[in-house]
């Protein structure tokens, strides 16, 4: 099954990820919740060996609003600490998180957003993303027994791929109280080169104002299931060619249209990309010093490390300050509780919902 409606390359049966290329670096730049974002780097496919079972690692903590530039990302995490439940095709991987700030785009006339005026709500763990929203009983039959802290779900945008039965504001007050800290995912419009078709694309004309309205979007969908204001927000965009400069400005242009709408309803930006294109176009941007970037990087590199530091593609300094994530595995089948699952690992250690 597919994250959402259109792959952009023929990869897994389900996961949200494409074949990742190579790697550069960026600077840093940036300052406030929202330092910069990074370079690319290889995508190797998972290969580290299953790791035992641990408790989640999951802890709460705000971040000092100047975390940015010089300082080498904090929270690292050690050691394998991650499922030991059935890895389906794949190998598994483990451990906590590292975190992480924001990223510029091309120069434009629009005048910079606001920041949410309160600081970010952050976890650092383990954090699974699955396609559909698991029923509660799923949810928390894996609450203390599986090592994640955290669950990814997906709250909206057109190219979004699965029906989202259980995901109501009630299921996220339910499984906030039990202990869960919530990641909001939206699946915006896609990249116009990108290949495959997708219900929504992005095009040079539309960018600026399909970001205004898909931004404001999120925001109702994430209030509507009782994520409120103060909560991070993150757009995935799925891997296109960066080597199309017309393309790679389009997206850019999209993303910082979006950010700020999300910024002016009192939210803050996250971006999900792929080490070696989507995220890397962000961290390319970082080097122009352009306003309106995401606050936190969720970065997808299948190296089957757990962590946010030694494996982060970037220059060190990038999104330090809990505000990365690393997606390191895919399609992991798991079962805790008596409950099996297929999905996919993230080390997390960067904002999340804030619920209630």
């Amino acid at each position: 099954m597919s994250h959402r409606r259109a792959r952009t390359t023929p990869r897994r049966p389900r996961g949200r990820r494409a074949v990742l290329l190579s790697a550069a670096t960026v600077l840093v730049i940036g300052s406030g919740v929202a330092a910069l974002a990074a370079t690319t780097k290889d995508h190797p496919a998972p290969h580290a060996a299953e790791p035992a079972a641990s408790a989640p690692t999951g802890t709460d903590a705000t971040p000092a609003p100047g975390d940015s530039a010089s300082a080498s990302p904090s929270a690292s995490a050690s050691g394998p600490a991650s499922p030991s439940a059935s890895a389906s095709a794949a190998p598994s991987g483990s451990a906590p998180a590292a975190a992480s700030a924001s990223t510029p785009a091309p120069a434009g006339n629009a005048a910079p957003a606001a920041k949410p005026g309160t600081t970010p709500s952050t976890f650092t763990g383990l954090a699974f993303d699955t396609c559909t929203a698991p029923p509660l009983a799923t949810m928390n039959a894996w609450h203390g027994t599986s090592p994640y802290g955290a669950a990814a779900v997906y709250i909206g945008g057109k190219n979004r791929g699965c029906a989202q039965p259980q995901l109501t504001a009630g299921w996220v007050s339910s499984v906030n109280a039990t202990g869960w800290k919530l990641v909001p995912l939206y699946v915006g419009a896609q990249p116009p080169c990108q290949t495959g078709s997708s219900p929504e694309k992005i095009t040079a004309d539309t960018a600026t104002t399909l970001g205004t309205s898909d931004g404001n979007d999120a925001v109702a969908k994430a209030a509507a299931l009782g994520m409120r204001a103060g909560s991070t927000l993150y757009l995935d965009v799925e891997a296109y060619n960066t080597a199309d400069t017309g393309c790679a400005d389009a997206v850019l242009a999209y993303t910082r249209s979006w950010n700020r709408a999300v910024h002016n309803s009192g939210y803050w930006a996250g971006f999900y990309g792929f080490a070696s294109s989507s995220a890397a176009g962000i961290a390319q941007a970082a080097g122009t010093n352009a306003p309106d970037l995401p606050d936190a990087l969720w970065y997808a590199r299948y190296d089957g490390a757990a962590d946010t530091t030694g494996s982060f593609p970037f220059a060190a300094g990038l999104y330090a300050g809990h505000r990365r994530a690393h997606q390191y595995q895919v399609n992991q089948k798991e079962s805790y509780g008596g409950a099996a699952l297929t999905v996919d690992r993230n080390a997390w250690d960067a904002p999340v919902a804030v619920v209630g």
